[in-house]
């Protein structure tokens, strides 16, 4: 067979080269489309499951918290309670320079309110800060808390976080997730019409 014999017809190796960059784009579609796919799905995943209140450093969560109403003192494992039995009145939610009573403010947080506590001793400019902060929020409750383990500690049912100063920016995003937030055994409850009068 002479090299004139084997010569590829003409118009053949066009046709195979546009076959063989057909398949890539062929490839290159089906990567895209599937990539997409999948970053469709982690979206979905992401906003139907959002990342958990884990996400705030520090926050300490306690489960299985007894939700009985008893009256009179109750002994509670944590300073302050973060949930458990409570007096069957809340405390209205606001702020006030007293301390107030561990059995009220449980019942307040089991209707989905955080309450901040800090130190009596705390200096006068970081408690006027934390006044601003949970001033306006119609489900926090702000109040000094003698003994304190630490100068300042959120506490929501269920949940705690215990902070070295009032300027702590875990501040606001506590008070952001967990007002009325997903741990709320008692959705849609008021936290006024009950005991107590706060001053703001």
């Amino acid at each position: 067979m002479t090299k004139a014999s084997q010569r590829i017809p003409p118009g053949k190796s066009g046709q195979s080269q546009r076959r063989r960059s057909t398949k890539k784009d062929d490839k290159l579609s089906m990567w895209l489309v599937g990539g997409g796919a999948v970053i469709t799905l982690i979206l979905i995943v992401l906003v139907l499951n959002p990342p958990q209140p884990g996400a705030i450093e520090g926050v300490v969560t306690y489960s299985n918290l007894a939700r009985d109403h008893i009256d009179g003192p109750i002994t509670y494992p944590q300073t302050p309670p973060v949930g458990g039995p409570h007096n069957p009145v809340w405390l209205n939610c606001g702020i006030y320079d007293q301390p107030v009573k561990n059995e009220n403010a449980v019942h307040s947080m089991e209707h989905g309110t955080v309450w901040i506590t800090y130190q009596p001793d705390l200096a006068a400019d970081a408690v006027t800060h934390l006044r601003s902060l949970v001033q306006g929020h119609g489900f926090v409750i702000l109040s000094p808390y003698p003994n304190l383990p630490k100068p300042v500690v959120a506490s929501a049912w269920g949940l705690q976080l215990q902070l070295d100063n009032a300027n702590d920016s875990r501040l606001p995003l506590f008070i952001a997730h967990y007002e009325q937030g997903p741990q709320t055994p008692e959705p849609g409850a008021v936290c006024t019409g009950g005991v107590g009068k706060p001053i703001g």
